[in-house]
């Protein structure tokens, strides 16, 4: 199933507009993603909210999995170091199937107040099972944005 997505590639100004509007992420993981579920989707659906890590992600020595992204809120880390970029996509499958990604795109480009650089449907699956085959060796970012814009993705070394 193509699940309906945005997604915008990382900025500093992206992770101000996500500490701006969101504060910190309800959930981190060993794995560089960083997620915020919230309903501010459209018609108040809940939307996920998830930066994905860099390939081959390292956690920052000396910093605990929640605190990245304060950190680098804070100016304390470099963004780039650590995410490609965001997506938000419908959190649950039965909502995602009556969402248009026109209609999602304008509900999250308001709610962060940035327009998404890409928008579309994408094919999570595939995805996913590239990145475990890689063990996190390839950027998420760069597949969706892929799917979203018929653009080939960048080469790395797994």
């Amino acid at each position: 199933m193509k699940t309906p997505a945005c997604v915008w590639r990382i900025s500093p100004e992206l992770i101000a507009a996500l500490d701006e509007r969101f504060g910190d992420p309800v959930d981190a993981y060993v794995n560089g993603s960083q997620t915020w579920l919230i309903e501010n989707g459209p018609d108040e659906i809940t939307i996920e909210w998830r930066l994905h890590p860099v390939a081959n992600y390292e956690r920052p020595p000396n910093t605990e999995t929640h605190a990245v992204f304060r950190h680098a809120a804070d100016g304390r880390l470099e963004p780039a170091t650590l995410w490609d970029g965001l997506e938000a996509f419908p959190a649950y499958d039965d909502e995602a199937a009556s969402v248009d990604p026109k209609t999602l795109a304008a509900a999250t480009a308001a709610a962060l107040d940035r327009e998404p650089d890409a928008t579309g449907k994408v094919d999570h699956d595939v995805i996913g099972d590239e990145w475990e085959r890689t063990t996190g060796g390839i950027s998420v970012v760069d597949r969706l944005l892929a799917q979203l814009t018929a653009a080939p993705p960048r080469a790395e070394s797994v």
